[in-house]
């Protein structure tokens, strides 16, 4: 581990006990969680217990019919072992009693775990490393269903899986490893919790041995082959965490006008959006030249003013000097045509070099001296002067423009349009500042990765959606160079050490730019730098500052695989298949990694990047605390009060008047709180919100008609095992053509169903996989087939016998298929209820649901004859129901065929029709046949029109 031991006095006690207080809050949350399952089992024991005595007598009393509550309670399970499940199927649905223990004993048994050495295809995918501080969010939880699907649907379908879990080390202020095992842990549990099938075997934190290797061994092969450099540069620079931070993480708002913005670290707000002109005096009492500027405080670093060349007003000026107010420094007058538009303002523009882009250029041209007037932390330093020194740089803005006011130099102010860049961690004022850094040197490295993605004869990596493809070639052509150099305390210490030779008259580090070496440890670095300067003596310090987080994060395909090394996994999994992550971080990461992956692994990172839609609330809004509207994902699984969730804001640090917009704003969304919903729901309905591409405007409701419908699962097959019995055996196989209508049809569309969720999901189609499959379960398996079969189990008539018999094989083929079908998308209750199934006898019997083989079509199943016949079924019955109204009571009714071969299906399937449509006898009467009296009628296609008899 390599920790700077530097500038402690950067990290805040009080931020350190927020973090602290944060972490402490979400294992809390996750032990309140355990304790909860626990207590839901003790509470089940307990009823059982005190109702045992009660039960017994019923039992007695009414000759052993009455049902025995404790033979519905699941009996307690040792951690770690297969779920022990209650004899009866409970009445209801419960996901805290269906979601215990079948995760840790999925664990124990190795079922997440990849083989390096296996036969079977490889398909590996690493988890977006979340923070080690931080706390399950809804994000994660998105990110969690999405790619637990993928993981379990090609774990299903034959692949070597691996799904490699991580944690990144940004944001640890402190303390590195003490925070990590105490708090380490909380958001890994809250994974296993959403029943994420990670590989933990497997898991990597940025900061253990084996990253910092990596990271080490990266940036001397990238020195080595000049793609990392040491430059003075402008920066920005965030005063706030006092370090430079990347371009991409600056967002720039467009000011119109004056325009007053709140800014970490002033008590009031800060005005931007104005144009202040200002003179400065002339040496030789030629008198005055006015310059203008958004930022007035920088001119106490000016070192020159630019006019153009060609301008008449100051062809008097060339070569001659303004006298600074403050300092009596001398500033040249240059000419540059490039800078200076004559047409804009006075025609003559301030010089800062250090705190200027454009200016930084010009310097160059000029040989002007760059002087910075910035401390770290924002304020003015001793070189802008003793009048100015120690202020926080918006107040000395203040303050400078009274001083210009006393001299009789200031000359007014404007509104003026400009573009703010504010930092988007911290929501800081982001400050050019000159300072040497480590560069990555992107050009050639962002080429490769530009045509991996849109050189269709280089083409290596698809991304999906399609249009990020525009915005990836957007970044990567107007790639500069990463400055990957951060001055924070915590992370990977920059492998370079600074020689600082005896007779060196400068001893500061960075004096002599040549003075670096670049090296795995101290020893190689004492090695060569005893090579550069044979025979002369001298000291090594270690550069303090750290490596971008990013750089770390960057690596992480090739580090978990064991790179630098050539481990059996690298060679069995890289590059990994795909990379599932939020379309946000498409640059900050997904670039970066197929930069470095690219030039250090020797091929892209990943095949595919599927990039997942940012969450929003019900209304589309942005979820934010002050709104009140931040959804977490452990309330929507467990449940929470309305009252619980204002203690949450409560807990936080909103201030009364944001508090109060909050909880009125929690009244309004969640005036009950939020019921009890359970992971699969939550999962089932993250995925199939993916389809609204780039943001998905969540409501809860949604969720919990997903919780509603894992209910309706069980009770199809509550009902269905009690139709099978205790000694059914389910077939080693069945001829479709002997099956009756109905059993015919649901097979036929089963084999759809699973056409259409494979190419779904082959297709990153996920809401149109669960889409799929919830048609199939919803409103062809519960809605018809189990409806319609129910005559043939109805009583003991021998006329269906056979039709009972195959009614049961194909219920166990549609429960069987259906289950492994949804599991991917909702592992716990497709686990629970096939753990209920019979086994089938020409099959070795598996532990679990999630190694079955995933289901795919059988030929003959196909039916589309059936399928066509069912339809004209399906519209008939849809008719007959609107005519009844909801009427409860059974009618007689007529369909007038005005076709043969329409009468002839008609018949067929009278007992389907009268079933489904709740009638008590249907005929079918033909085009000349007299039309029935006394009824309703509905006109049902051309050839059909249907009669209900109105009774009562």
């Amino acid at each position: 581990m390599a920790v700077s031991e530097e500038n402690p006095e950067i990290i805040k006690e009080k931020d350190l006990e927020r973090k602290k207080k944060k972490a402490d809050k979400a294992r809390e949350k996750e032990l309140k969680r355990q304790k909860a399952l626990e207590k839901a089992a003790k509470l089940q024991a307990q009823q059982a217990s005190n109702n045992q005595k009660k039960s017994e007598k019923k039992l007695v009393k009414r000759g052993g019919e009455e049902e025995n509550p404790e033979e519905f309670l699941d009996p307690p399970t040792p951690f770690g072992e297969k779920k022990r499940i209650s004899s009866q199927m409970a009445k209801q649905y419960s996901p805290t009693a269906v979601e215990k223990s079948w995760y840790s004993w999925w664990e124990k048994s190795g079922f997440f775990v990849a083989d390096a050495k296996s036969s079977k295809p490889p398909f590996a995918i690493v988890l977006p490393p979340p923070n080690v501080t931080g706390a399950l969010h809804i994000g994660h939880a998105l990110t969690v269903a999405i790619e637990d699907t993928i993981v379990r649907w090609r774990r299903m379908s034959g692949y070597n899986t691996l799904w490699v879990p991580g944690m990144d080390h940004a944001g640890i202020a402190t303390q590195v490893w003490d925070w990590k095992n105490k708090y380490g842990g909380t958001i890994l549990q809250q994974l296993r919790g959403l029943g994420a099938s990670l590989d933990w075997s497997r898991e990597c934190f940025t900061m253990d041995e084996k990253s910092s290797r990596a990271v080490t061994e990266a940036f001397v092969r990238l020195h080595k082959n000049k793609l990392i450099k040491r430059d003075e540069r402008l920066v920005n620079w965030d005063c706030v965490l006092r370090t430079a931070i990347s371009d991409i993480e600056v967002e720039h708002i467009e000011i119109k006008g004056r325009t007053l913005l709140n800014v970490p670290g002033y008590d009031k707000p800060v005005e931007f959006g104005v144009l202040t002109s200002f003179a400065y005096p002339l040496e030789g009492e030629l008198g005055e030249i006015v310059v203008a500027t958004t930022r007035v405080e920088t001119m106490l670093g000016d070192t020159a003013i630019a006019i153009h060349p060609d301008d008449p007003r100051y062809n008097h000026l060339h070569g001659k000097y303004a006298i600074h107010p403050f300092n009596g420094r001398k500033l040249p007058i240059v000419c540059d045509a490039k800078l200076v538009d004559p047409k804009f303002g006075s025609g003559a523009v301030k010089i800062t070099p250090a705190h200027d882009r454009n200016d930084f250029e010009v310097r160059k041209d000029h040989d002007l001296e760059s002087i910075n007037i910035f401390t770290d932390d924002g304020k003015i330093n001793s070189s802008g002067g003793s009048e100015f020194a120690g202020m926080p740089r918006f107040k000395a803005r203040e303050a400078v423009i009274e001083a210009l006011k006393k001299k009789g130099l200031y000359r007014g102010a404007k509104g003026n349009e400009m573009r703010l860049g504010i930092c988007s961690r911290t929501n800081d004022v982001v400050e050019p500042l000159s300072k040497p850094q480590w560069y990555v040197d992107c050009n050639n490295i962002a080429k490769k990765g530009l045509d991996a993605v849109m050189d269709e004869e280089k083409k290596k990596i698809e991304i999906i959606p399609k249009q990020y493809a525009t915005e990836w070639k957007r970044w990567l052509e107007n790639i500069r160079d990463w400055c990957v150099s951060r001055q924070l305390w915590w992370g990977h210490r920059v492998p370079a050490w600074y020689v600082t030779l005896e007779d060196d008259e400068l001893k500061e580090i960075n004096s002599y730019k040549d003075h670096w070496v670049i090296a795995r440890n101290e020893d190689d670095a004492q090695e060569e730098a005893s090579r550069l300067y044979n025979g002369k003596k001298f000291h090594l310090s270690q550069d303090p500052d750290v490596l971008d987080t990013w750089f770390s994060s960057g690596l992480f395909p090739l580090a978990v695989l064991g790179w630098p090394d050539d481990t059996e996994d690298l060679k069995a999994f890289y590059p990994t298949s795909d990379l599932e992550t939020g379309h946000d971080i498409l640059f900050f990461w997904v670039a970066r990694m197929v930069m470095l992956g690219t030039e250090l692994g020797g091929d892209v990172p990943f095949r595919k990047v599927y990039l997942h839609p940012m969450i929003r609330d019900a209304h589309g809004r942005k979820m934010s605390k002050s709104l009140g509207n931040v959804v977490d994902p452990l309330e929507v699984i467990n449940g929470i009060s309305l009252e619980g969730l204002h203690k949450r804001l409560e807990e936080g640090n909103l201030d009364p008047k944001e508090l109060t917009v909050a909880k009125e704003g929690q009244v309004k969304d969640f005036p009950n709180g939020i019921p009890e919903c359970g992971a699969d729901a939550l999962r089932f309905a993250l995925i199939s919100y993916t389809a609204q591409s780039d943001k998905i405007n969540l409501d809860i409701q949604r969720v919990v008609g997903y919780r509603q419908w894992c209910n309706k699962l069980w009770n199809a097959v509550r009902f269905s095992m009690s139709k099978l019995g205790d000694d059914y055996v389910p077939p080693t196989n069945v001829n479709p053509e002997n099956l009756p209508f109905s059993c015919q049809w649901i097979l036929s569309l089963l084999n759809r169903a699973i056409l259409k969720t494979i190419a779904a999901l082959e297709s990153y189609k996920f809401s149109d996989a669960t889409s799929t499959v919830y048609s199939w379960w919803q409103y062809q398996l519960c809605d018809v087939f189990i409806e319609a079969i129910k005559p043939f189990f109805a009583g003991s008539d021998p006329k269906f016998e056979t039709a009972r018999r195959f009614a049961r094989d194909t219920l166990w083929l549609c429960l069987d298929n259906g289950l492994r079908l949804l599991h991917p998308f909702m592992p716990y209750v497709t686990e629970e209820l096939w753990q209920r199934l019979p086994s089938s006898r020409d099959q070795t019997a598996m532990e679990s649901i999630m190694i079955c083989k995933y289901p795919s079509i059988v030929e003959c199943w196909t039916n589309e004859r059936v399928e066509y016949e069912m339809d004209l079924v399906d519209s008939t019955v849809k008719s007959l129901r609107s005519l009844a109204n909801e009427r409860r009571e059974r009618r007689p009714a007529f369909v007038l065929c005005r076709n043969h071969a329409f009468a002839e299906i008609i018949s067929s399937h009278e007992l389907e029709i009268i079933t489904l449509a709740n009638l008590s006898s249907l005929r079918v009467i033909g085009e000349n046949g007299a039309t029935p009296a006394g009824c309703a009628e509905s006109f049902v296609n051309e050839n059909l029109s249907v009669y209900l008899e109105l009774q009562g």
